[in-house]
């Protein structure tokens, strides 16, 4: 089986523990911290190479954005009205951001959505590039791009909960660390319901 068939045969297949995924940041609160109202639609791409031991493409955004400055997070942003769906968004924004050739990307399906803290509704995309595309970040949005490997990420070793400051209030986050790159919040969060799902990726 290709890579893109095992993921696609593991998403089918009934999460590991059988809990529901973490359906968003306010669930993580004990002081309910949800932002009300309606949220605005966005997507992200999960980008795995196909390698023998498969990576996942993330980003460093740049300190200078007003939202989500120097975070970890997968390419990704809002789903704007000329997106026929969450799948060309999500494709669309990793072109815009890492320059990954949209044709290049074979989607997978998508993840379980996750609502953010700051009033998104994301839904992630799972997708097999080929391995060292000349990818390059755009200047504006992305400081750095980096390849931490699958089997790291999904592993419940690798993860931790942590508390953290948030707007004067107290919040538990996941996080992951890798080589000096600090996973964390829904990033990290939407990388433990993928590990749910792909529980037997490698079967």
């Amino acid at each position: 089986m290709t890579l893109a068939e095992r993921l696609a045969a593991a998403m089918a297949r009934a999460p590991a523990d059988g809990e529901p995924p973490i359906p968003g940041d306010a669930a993580l609160d004990a002081a309910g911290l949800d932002p009300g109202g309606d949220p605005m639609p966005a997507a992200v791409l999960i980008a795995i190479t196909d390698r023998p031991e498969p990576g996942v493409l993330l980003t460093r955004r740049t300190d200078s954005l007003s939202r989500h400055a120097g975070q970890v997070a997968f390419p990704g942003g809002r789903i704007d009205a000329s997106d026929a769906d969450a799948v060309a968004a999500a494709l669309r924004e990793a072109e815009e951001e890492v320059a990954l050739p949209r044709h290049a990307a074979q989607v997978v399906g998508v993840a379980d959505p996750y609502r953010t803290i700051t009033g998104f509704q994301v839904t992630p995309v799972l997708a097999v590039v080929p391995p060292d595309l000349p990818l390059c970040p755009q200047p504006g949005e992305v400081a750095a791009i980096f390849e931490p490997p699958l089997a790291f990420l999904l592993d419940p070793a690798s993860r931790e909960w942590r508390d953290m400051d948030w707007r004067g209030r107290t919040r538990r986050v996941m996080e992951i660390n890798w080589q000096g790159h600090r996973i964390w919040g829904a990033t990290a969060a939407m990388l433990v319901n993928l590990s749910r799902r792909l529980h037997r990726w490698q079967h």
